[in-house]
């Protein structure tokens, strides 16, 4: 997939994650996009362990399709979640 596709589909998944999280994040548009793709790794890997019992890290984005974005946003979440457990930072 190219990189266009994988920015595109980073900040789509960022974008969602931070509008269905609970509280105020921080961050513009490269930090919602880099989440995006974080979240991707995470949660393709999360996937990846689910169906095949070990963990591999690899990334959800393997096409532009509703179930890679549902598992980056899932991730994307993920990631929110532990960037506030590092910063101290709680919903409010």
């Amino acid at each position: 997939m190219s990189i266009v596709a994988w920015v595109f589909m980073g900040f789509l998944a960022g974008v969602i994650a931070k509008a269905i999280y609970p509280g105020h994040q921080g961050g513009g548009v490269f930090a919602t996009t880099l989440l995006g793709i974080i979240g991707a790794f995470v949660g393709g890997s999360i996937a990846h362990l689910v169906e095949h019992g070990d963990l591999k890290v690899t990334s959800a984005i393997s096409s532009i399709s509703l179930s890679s974005l549902m598992i980056s946003v899932i991730g994307a979440m993920f990631a929110i979640f532990l960037w506030g457990l590092m910063t101290g930072r709680r919903a409010t």
